[in-house]
C-alpha cells in the first residue's frame, strides 16, 4: 500500500478542492488522516475469509442447483462458477447480514432470504462479466479463456443473459418487495454504467465525476444495493439501510479505484488478464485522469480514447512518470476511510470487525 502524504499529492487535493464533495459521494469525510487503521480498535480482527467460509461453503453448488439446465448451457453457465474466484461481492454479504443480525438484537445466524441475496450477488456479478467480456472482446478471464473465446459470442451472451433470469427467479422467491426494488436497480445501473463507459467529457472536473458514477454503477452498485438489501430483511430502521448501503458503495468504489491501479502495476500472471488492458479498450481510468493534470497531452489522446499509433504506450508512459498511481491509491484510501466510517456506527462484532479488515485488505491486494 502506497503512503501517502499531503506533500506528495497535491493534485489530490487540488481534486479535491475543485470537486463538490457529493460528487464523490464523500459528503460526510472529515478531514482525517488516511490511515484505516485509527478509525477502530488496535486489536486485531478475524480473517473475514475463515468467518464467512461456513455460509459460503456450498454457495457455488447452490447456484449450479438454480443452472440445472440442458447440458450444453449449463456448461457455459457453471463454467465461471468452480469455486476458484474471490468471491468478494458474497462474503461482504454474508458478514454484512451476520453483522446487522447482532445489531438488532438477533442471533448472528443468517436468515435464508440473507443467504439467498449473497447467492444472487455473485450470480448478477458472474452473468455482468460474461456481457463485459462480449463488449470487450477479451479472451482471458481469471487466468482461462473467456466463455466467448471457448464458447463464441452469441452462446456467451445467452449464458450471461440466464444467469440473469435464474438470479430473478431466485430474488423474487424471497418474496419481499422492497428487496427486489434494490436489487433491481443493479441491473439498471450495470448497464447505464456500460453506456457510460463508451463515452467521456471534454472538461476535466466532468470527466472525473462522471468517472466515479460509471464506477459506482459498473461496480459499487452491486456491493451497496446487497447490503441494503440484507439490512431490510432484518431491521426496518432507514438508517441502518443507508449505514449498510453506504459501506457497501464506499468499498466497492475503493476496490475499483485500486482494480484500475492493479492495471498499471501488476503482471498479467498475477492479474489473470493482460495488463493495459484499460488503455487498449479506451478508457481513461483514475490513473489516467490524474495523470492528465501533470501531461496535458493525454487529454488529446482520451478525447480520441488511445486509438492513434502509440497513444497506449505513450499514455502508460505518462502514468508512469506522473503521480497517476498514487493519487488513485489514496482516493482508493479515503473511501476505505469512509467505508469503516460507516461500519463503526454498528455495535461491536466479530463480523463487524472482520469487514473493516476485508476493508483494509481492499488496499493491499495485488491481483
Amino acid at each position: 500500500m502506497f503512503n501517502i502524504s499531503t506533500t506528495t499529492c497535491p493534485y489530490v487535493f487540488w481534486f479535491f478542492r475543485c470537486s463538490p464533495r457529493h460528487q464523490l459521494g464523500l459528503e460526510s469525510m472529515g478531514g482525517q488522516s488516511c490511515c484505516c487503521r485509527k478509525i477502530h480498535s488496535d486489536a486485531k480482527p478475524k480473517d473475514p475469509f475463515t468467518l464467512a467460509q461456513r455460509d459460503l461453503t456450498s454457495l457455488y453448488d447452490d447456484i449450479k442447483k438454480e443452472l440445472f439446465v440442458s447440458k450444453e448451457l449449463k456448461s457455459l453457465c457453471d463454467y465461471y462458477f468452480d469455486g476458484k474466484g474471490k468471491a468478494i461481492r458474497p462474503m461482504i454479504v454474508v458478514l454484512m447480514a451476520r453483522a446487522l443480525n447482532i445489531h438488532s438484537n438477533r442471533a448472528g445466524d443468517l436468515l435464508p432470504g440473507q443467504r439467498a441475496i449473497a447467492m444472487i450477488s455473485e450470480m448478477i456479478h458472474t452473468a455482468s462479466l460474461v456481457h463485459d467480456d462480449v463488449i470487450d472482446g477479451s479472451d482471458k478471464r481469471r487466468g482461462k479463456r473467456t466463455i466467448n473465446e471457448v464458447w463464441g459470442e452469441r452462446k456467451a451472451i445467452l449464458a450471461g443473459d440466464f444467469i440473469l433470469s435464474a438470479a430473478s427467479m431466485a430474488l423474487a422467491r424471497i418474496g419481499n418487495n422492497t428487496v427486489v426494488k434494490v436489487l433491481s436497480q443493479v441491473i439498471e445501473d450495470l448497464v447505464r454504467g456500460e453506456f457510460m463507459q463508451l463515452g467521456s467529457k471534454e472538461n476535466e472536473n466532468e470527466r472525473f465525476k462522471h468517472y466515479l458514477e460509471k464506477t459506482f454503477k459498473k461496480t459499487a452498485s452491486l456491493i451497496a444495493n446487497s447490503c441494503k438489501a440484507v439490512s431490510i430483511l432484518v431491521n426496518s430502521d432507514p438508517e441502518v439501510h443507508e449505514i449498510a448501503f453506504q459501506y457497501g458503495k464506499n468499498v466497492g468504489i475503493a476496490f475499483q479505484l485500486v482494480d484500475d491501479v492493479l492495471d498499471f502495476t501488476s503482471g498479467a500472471s498475477q492479474m489473470g488478464k493482460p495488463t493495459a488492458a484499460d488503455l487498449k479498450l479506451g478508457l481513461a481510468t483514475g490513473p489516467v485522469l490524474f495523470a492528465c493534470q501533470q501531461f496535458p497531452e493525454l487529454h488529446a489522446m482520451i478525447m480520441r480514447r488511445f486509438s492513434s499509433k502509440g497513444d497506449v504506450d505513450r499514455a502508460w508512459q505518462y502514468v508512469l512518470q506522473s503521480d497517476g498511481v498514487q493519487q488513485t491509491t489514496y482516493l482508493a484510501q479515503r473511501y476505505c476511510q469512509e467505508a469503516i466510517r460507516q461500519l463503526s456506527m454498528l455495535r461491536p462484532s466479530a463480523e463487524r470487525d472482520a469487514l473493516i479488515r476485508l476493508t483494509e485488505m481492499v488496499l493491499t491486494r495485488d491481483k
